[in-house]
């Protein structure tokens, strides 16, 4: 018994950190969502609805491949700022209950100033560091070479 309500208090604790996260910068996606809408050539729209094309396929054909600049620059405003919800995740839920909504923020953190580990903080923050490169420069790469070759 105890261990499910400890289950369904760590579930909230999780629900409560990415409904904290994901408020603040919603209205900026949105903003840059719809910019990329609106940057969408409606003759083409139109073309492929008189040749016969349903809504589905005008999305996956033209409008998401259209967006594909907005979508990487969202991408790449908000994966830094996920990583950083150190602090969030600290005020909400101090870390708690026991190390379930625990990150990897956390755990330089932890063992950078409270254990005095300076090394091990380094080293985690660099993995962090490398993760972040690991996704960024394919995306990046995939992204200057079909402009290159649109041009």
């Amino acid at each position: 018994m105890l261990d499910t309500i400890r289950h369904k208090a760590c579930d909230q604790a999780i629900f409560c950190v990415v409904i904290a996260a994901v408020c603040p910068s919603t209205g900026f996606v949105m903003a840059l969502f719809l910019a990329g809408l609106r940057g969408v050539d409606s003759e083409i729209v139109k073309a492929a609805q008189v040749n016969g094309a349903t809504r589905p396929t005008i999305y996956r054909k033209i409008v998401i491949p259209s967006m594909r600049l907005v979508l990487f620059s969202v991408l790449l405003i908000l994966c830094p700022i996920t990583i950083k919800t150190l602090g969030l995740v600290i005020a909400l839920t101090a870390n708690g209950p026991g190390t379930l909504s625990s990150l990897p923020a956390i755990f330089m953190y932890t063992f950078s100033f409270n254990r005095g580990q300076f090394g091990m903080g380094a080293a985690s923050s660099m993995m962090m560091l490398a993760t972040v490169i690991a996704v960024f420069m394919p995306l990046l790469y995939l992204e200057s070479t079909s402009t290159r070759n649109a041009a």
